[in-house]
């Protein structure tokens, strides 16, 4: 049950019906055809649970250089945006750091994982080029039914740009020296019975970093091909991305004055002294990363009720970065590369009935090295060696068959099912010697020179296997043309990351993971009138085998989560030129067990999770070659941490955003972030006795022209 606090919100939801009427026109309804969550392309007012589009126009006004610029305008969704390109997300869930966050979420192009299911990585976003998509698709909660592990909280799939005649090119430059170039170009061939479109789209930013010393190039390079001929389609995609980062970690109030920085602020406020945000305690930190992915999605129509799906795919991904935020300051290496297939049959039975049935398939091998530079350390009875931690490699297979079976019982009431069954397997071979030696098979010591084991447990090579099913079924009532009411039952699961398998410390038992399991109930309204939209949904989520790493650094395996909440969104076109775009959402997010080692107490609220969260939007065109948008971006007071001890305030930030189309080709943009100059931190933690912070940056303005040809 949801607490007395969240009644408000509840209020909110069962009036939404009645006030969409009192604003809306009555005018044919908005069709949205949504990609994501379902294996056939569907209708908005038909789908069966929460599924947020981010369309072009605003992927365009946004033009995104991180994560959060974007995502953030989607309801229930929160991410951190930590150092240069890298993130922390949060979908119906906390902020999930550390060995368990990997794997929480799933991030897709055209339906694809952007990595495999075992080699999950916490700044996985960064991959993705958020700012030329055809659109991004959000699904809150899991659907693992329909994508498999990794599901659990949420997924992300973003949706190419589709090939167009012409072109466009774009620079903008901001603070920082921030230079940011978009460009695109792109033929199609429609003139004969083939039709054929090829795209090519390129961006690079190149940002010298609000931290000291803590710059970055990324470049991120997408082809896409379609091809069309009487029953066949396909459509291909190339996508690749190159990193080159300098990191800056927290500035973490224990090192006031130990040469670092200098400030006379309280630990609680330390987020507020620019000076101190802006240092880099951490100059030696870097991260180089580079991936390559290619998928072909091939539809044959076998006549009008029947449908073949094949989607082959490769992804090649590699990583080297330094773990300054770890005693050891090692250097990781990981690296993964992936062959695989979507299938599927579709059959439209009747005029009631569609059955899809199909089978997906993926081989990955991934390697991972982990190497200390600095010389022996032992503190705290712990023995971090120099020399490799580890070096191991897996191969990855996971097979899963699945059915899913769409009702129409009647012209208001569809039920939707789904059935899922994943079989993943690990074959595991360690290339160094086993146990808790060092690499050599000598023992560490300690400060007295005794000799004791070292930190670092390497299990001998093995093989496991975990398999999970996981099920959805959900309902849509068409009130009218104009409004739907949906629900579903739905469970999502993450088998364990290979990390978590594979990379061990002393004290952890081998072999004694489980996947995490998360089971959710939702109900909502959603309504598409001519001038107004709106989407309002409760969600009741329970996960048991949570994974995480306790305040001694070991591994947790059986922990357990509650999260409920609501997300409401609304846009609302006042006047022909006047729009207002809502996202509210209220949460809580609670531990269900307790860890009195680590301050958990069953009925706590997980650390970095707001309770509220909101985005309003205003956008003005004026003219029709002018168009201004304000937004306002809210972020809720949270727990820094599991003991609810230390608690960060929130913050409200105002942006503002213009455009002119001065000619035909030539549109010139304008943005200033941060209008107030308020002092927030866009990152806060606690841990090992100080505050931690990556400090929101200061008032920003940004300026860029588009030349289309």
């Amino acid at each position: 049950m949801l607490s007395p606090k969240s009644i408000f919100p509840l209020t909110m939801l069962s009036i939404v019906v009645h006030s969409s009427y009192a604003f809306a026109e009555q005018a044919p309804p908005v069709e949205v055809i949504i990609v994501s969550g379902s294996h056939s392309n569907t209708d908005v007012m038909a789908l069966d649970s929460n599924v947020e589009r981010i369309n072009q126009d605003d992927i365009e006004r946004v033009n995104a250089a991180l994560a959060s610029d974007i995502l953030n305008r989607a309801s229930g969704v929160y991410v951190q945006a930590n150092n240069g390109v890298e993130n922390l997300p949060s979908l119906r869930s906390p902020i999930l750091t550390g060995p368990g966050a990997g794997g929480a979420f799933l991030f897709m192009q055209d339906g694809i994982a952007t990595r495999a299911a075992g080699f999950a990585n916490n700044n996985g976003l960064a991959e993705l080029n958020l700012a030329q998509a055809d659109s991004i698709e959000v699904i809150q909660g899991p659907n693992s039914a329909v994508y498999g592990s990794n599901a659990v909280h949420g997924v992300i799939n973003v949706l190419s740009l589709s090939p167009q005649n012409g072109g466009n090119a774009g620079i903008t430059f901001g603070p920082n020296e921030r230079v940011q170039f978009n460009g695109a170009v792109g033929h199609v061939d429609n003139t004969t019975d083939v039709s054929q479109g090829v795209g090519l789209t390129l961006q690079v930013i190149d940002d010298g970093g609000y931290q000291d010393e803590s710059g970055f190039t990324s470049t991120k390079l997408g082809l896409r091909h379609d091809y069309q001929q009487d029953k066949l389609t396909i459509q291909s995609t190339l996508s690749g991305f190159d990193l080159d980062q300098d990191t800056a970690g927290f500035i973490a109030s224990g090192d006031n004055g130990e040469g670092c920085f200098s400030s006379t602020f309280a630990p609680s406020e330390l987020y507020k002294d620019r000076s101190a945000m802006e240092k880099n305690c951490d100059t030696d930190a870097y991260r180089q990363w580079s991936s390559l992915r290619g998928a072909s999605h091939i539809n044959y129509q076998l006549d009008a009720n029947k449908a073949l799906n094949f989607t082959p795919y490769f992804r090649t991904n590699s990583m080297e970065f330094r773990q300054h935020y770890l005693p050891s300051r090692a250097i990781e290496e990981n690296s993964h590369y992936s062959i695989g297939l979507n299938s599927d049959y579709q059959w439209q039975v009747n005029s009631a009935v569609a059955l899809v049935v199909g089978l997906d398939a993926d081989w990955t091998h991934g390697e991972l090295s982990e190497t200390q530079e600095q010389d022996d350390m032992f503190s705290f009875g712990k023995a971090r060696q120099q020399g490799v931690h580890f070096d191991y490699e897996v191969n990855a297979t996971t097979l899963a068959p699945f059915i899913q079976v769409n009702w129409q019982i009647n012209n208001a009431l569809s039920v939707n099912s789904s059935l899922r069954v994943d079989y993943t397997d690990y074959d595991y071979n360690n290339l160094i010697s086993d146990g808790t030696t060092k690499a050599d098979g000598s023992f560490c010591a300690n400060n007295d020179g005794e000799e004791v084991s070292c930190l670092y447990q390497r299990p001998a090579d093995r093989n496991d296997s975990f398999n999970n099913t996981s099920a959805k079924i959900g309902t849509n009532y068409r009130l009218n043309e104009y409004v739907s009411l949906f629900a579903n039952w739905t469970n999502g699961f993450r088998a364990p990351q290979t990390t978590d398998l594979y990379r061990l410390q002393n004290q952890q038992t081998i072999g004694t993971i489980k996947s995490e399991e998360v089971n959710s109930i939702e109900a909502g309204v959603r309504s598409a009138f001519q001038n107004l939209q709106i989407q309002a949904v409760v969600y009741s989520m329970q996960k048991d085998h949570f994974f995480f790493r306790d305040d001694d650094g070991l591994n947790v395996t059986d922990g357990e989560t509650d999260h409920k909440g609501i997300e409401l969104s609304a846009i609302y076109q006042l006047l022909e030129s006047l729009t207002i775009s809502v996202n509210y959402a209220y949460a809580q997010h609670e531990y269900d067990f307790d860890r009195p080692s680590s301050g958990v107490v069953n009925g706590n609220e997980i650390d970095t999770a707001p309770r509220n969260q909101g985005n309003a939007r205003l956008n003005w065109q004026p003219t029709a070659k002018t168009e201004l948008e304000l937004e306002w971006q809210h972020v809720g007071s949270y727990y820094l941490d599991p003991a609810n001890a230390h608690e960060y305030q929130g913050h409200d930030l105002l942006h503002l955003r213009g455009q002119w189309q001065v000619s035909e080709r030539v549109n010139l943009t304008a943005k200033l972030e941060n209008l107030t100059d308020q002092k927030y931190a866009s990152r806060a933690d606690y841990a090992f006795g100080s505050y931690r912070y990556f400090g929101g940056q200061p008032r920003a303005i940004y300026v860029g022209a588009n030349y289309s040809f």
